[in-house]
């Protein structure tokens, strides 16, 4: 009845939003030039392009709706999208899902990310945590696999998040905001000329404190799940020569959060004695080079470092009396990574195939390092571990036009993925496999203002490790997984561009589907682990709109629909069949609808609904979250350079759940224990531009 529900609902959202138009961009007073030209870039792909021309499943999300979230955790800002999703279990939300896809968390287990997470060129896929929204530009979110760009980390999708760039003439911005839960954030941007025509710069320094939202009553402490995060960006910009340009990236991010956010009554008042910790401390640099080699092609390299120090721990038995047991959990990590990539991209006069056809070839290596130690009060010794990932790809792309209206795309990557794994309990492990992802794709552009495009790709997630025991009967190893994904999309702009869709069908089928799941040995040792379902199986539409009837007002609206199951899985730890269940984080809605207006010169009032749909919380047990949604609303004052916003978020305050547990953690039986989503929270942000 379900499946129906869901193919009637399809259908229905398909004939509504199909003859409508999508743009992000809420519409100012002098915006009309803005929306026929369409500025919205796409740059996450091999080539720019404008979004009313790309054929993916993306979602972009503007400077305009970031400007007054930069103190919110970003990838919250993300789950206001059609089908992302997010789970916590930390200081704040660290782990995304796209179409019921991705990490629910992370314990003693190498990880692999599903969802691939991009910072101005970096990769932190494995360190999301550090990821702020203070002068950011744009972020860019492809849904589906995407093996032929990203490689290894793209089975779901990727999110690409890119900052302020610097440019030639002086700019600064200046931020400051107050909220309640002791919410305090001051921002500094500043860029321009270093030396002229030649040598432009971009620094900015961000940071954001909060005390949070539980409080903790044996320690009478109301900051035990605070907030303490300090994020520097600095960007170069060499201008070598008219062909040739040079990008340096460097970030500095120290998060010291705490981590006090489960309790018996699944409330915001906690009872821990020794509350934990969610940390991070980074370094990362990125280079980027683009050289025009001759009128024919231009050569785009790069390469990245990083390095982060992270500390997850928390109070295990969360309560200061000990009456059933009383333990601590710690895990430290040391990440280190080295990405580099070089890329051949042709330009107008280098097309092939008689000036039809345009062509990308490149190489990709990776080197990802991540030590663990975890310390537990009932271990002897700590546990530690050394995972090492090494990758080594060839890739390329050909875009070839049929005609003036029929452009075919077709993508190949073949990578070499190597793994290395050894811990303190004598456990060795080490493989080598060939990967292969595709894109086969096909567009008809109708005309200037409409776009049909159908995909098949094929993308792939490296099989891995379990720091198991022989006497658990758990699988210590699992497979790769494999993914084949259509998209069948309209992008289209109606009423002289006041109205534009972009809508997405779209249709997966998993095979060696991994699945996270969990145990609890009789020494109280929580362990994760990862198998796999021989099948699985999604399927569902994205729809994005905006609708602008007048220079002052516009409506944007999202809709999410998905039905993602398990088509054959049988979960180790109990062997119960979970054939035909639905997989964990997977919605069969999400929707946000807003509104903005502009009263005049001065004021702008915005306001949105963002709702989601039940779903389960693991892939182990079978409980789920609440359905809800969430009222926000923001009122701003503009005066030249000067603004003054004065926001609310969750206004309605609703409860809901963004991580589950089903255990016994009190010796009275298994129970389900749930992290709270944030309350009703306000705040006001001034803001100086020069």
């Amino acid at each position: 009845m379900k499946s129906t529900t869901l193919t009637i609902s399809i259908i229905a959202s398909t004939a509504i939003f199909t003859s409508s138009a999508f743009a992000l961009s809420p519409v100012v007073p002098d915006d009309a030039e803005r929306i026929e030209l369409d500025p919205i870039v796409v740059s996450a792909d091999f080539r720019e392009k404008t979004l009313s021309q790309t054929s993916n499943a993306i979602t972009v999300i503007g400077e305009d709706k970031l400007y007054d979230k930069a103190s919110q955790p970003l990838i919250e800002v993300l789950g206001s999208s059609a089908n992302v999703n997010f789970s916590e279990g930390g200081s704040k939300a660290k782990y995304i899902q796209i179409r019921g896809m991705g990490e629910r968390g992370q314990f003693e287990t190498p990880m692999n990310p599903s969802v691939g997470f991009m910072v101005d060129g970096i990769d932190f896929s494995n360190a999301t945590l550090g990821a702020s929204l203070f002068d950011v530009k744009q972020i860019e979110i492809l849904r589906g696999p995407q093996g032929t760009t990203f490689g290894a980390n793209a089975l779901a999708g990727v999110v690409s998040v890119q900052s302020n760039e610097p440019t030639k003439e002086t700019e600064a911005h200046v931020e400051a905001t107050i909220g309640n839960y002791n919410t305090q954030a001051v921002g500094v941007a500043v860029g321009g000329t270093l030396i002229e025509e030649k040598l432009l710069g971009r620094i900015s320094v961000y940071k954001n404190d909060s005390d949070g939202f539980i409080e903790n009553k044996h320690l009478n402490r109301k900051d035990t799940n605070g907030i303490d995060e300090l994020s520097i960006k600095t960007k170069l910009k060499w201008l070598v020569s008219d062909d040739h340009t040079v990008d340096f990236t460097y970030m500095r991010i120290d998060n010291d959060n705490g981590y006090d956010a489960f309790s018996q009554d699944n409330s915001r008042t906690t009872l821990s004695d020794e509350p934990g910790k969610d940390t991070q401390k980074t370094d990362a640099f990125a280079l980027k080079s683009t050289y025009q080699v001759n009128p024919a092609f231009h050569l785009e390299t790069s390469a990245s470092l990083s390095k982060s120090d992270i500390e997850y721990s928390y109070d295990e038995d969360w309560t200061y009396t000990g009456d059933y047991y009383t333990s601590k959990d710690q895990y430290l990590r040391d990440k280190k990574q080295k990405d580099f990539d070089i890329r051949a991209i042709s330009d107008e006069k280098g097309k092939i195939f008689n000036n039809t056809t345009n062509w990308t070839v490149g190489a990709y290596y990776k080197d990802f390092q991540s030590d663990l130690v975890r310390n537990n009060t009932y271990f002897t010794a700590p546990f530690s571990s050394d995972y090492q990932a090494k990758s080594k790809a060839l890739y390329g792309q050909i875009n070839h036009n049929v005609s003036d209206k029929i452009a075919l795309v077709l993508g190949l990557r073949v990578e070499s993925w190597t793994t290395d794994y050894s811990d303190s309990d004598l456990v060795n492990f080490n493989d080598t496999e060939t990967l292969k992802g595709a894109k086969l794709g096909i567009e008809y552009k109708k005309s200037d203002s409409q776009l049909f495009y159908a995909t098949l790709t094929k993308g792939y997630k490296p099989g891995g490790f379990n720091p198991v025991s022989d006497a658990s009967g758990l699988p210590k190893q699992y497979n790769t997984e494999a993914l084949w994904n259509a998209d069948f999309g309209v992008n289209g702009s109606y009423l002289d561009g006041k109205l534009k869709n972009r809508t997405n069908l779209f249709y997966g089928e998993r095979e060696d589907q991994q699945v996270g799941t969990s145990y609890v040995t009789e020494s109280y040792k929580y362990t994760d682990y990862i198998s796999n379902a021989k099948k699985g199986h999604y399927y569902g539409l994205e729809t994005e709109i905006n609708y602008y009837p007048t220079d002052t007002l516009s409506f944007d609206a999202s809709v999410g629909l998905l039905k993602s199951k398990f088509d054959n899985f049988t979960n180790p730890v109990d062997n119960v069949s979970k054939d035909d269940r639905e997989t964990a984080q997977s919605p069969s809605y999400q929707y946000n609808v807003g509104v903005n207006y502009m009263l005049n010169d001065n004021w702008n009032i915005k306001s949105n609904i963002l709702g989601k749909d039940s779903y389960y919380f693991s892939n182990t047990h079978d409980k789920k979250s609440q359905s809800y949604k969430l009222v926000n609303a923001s009122v701003e004052y503009m005066n030249d350079d000067f603004s003054v916003t004065l926001w609310g978020r969750n206004l309605n305050d609703t409860e809901y759940q963004t991580r589950g547990y089903y255990f016994d953690n009190f010796g009275t039986g298994a129970d389900l224990y749930t992290q709270q989503g944030s309350p009703r929270t306000f705040g006001l942000t001034v803001s100086y531009d020069y």
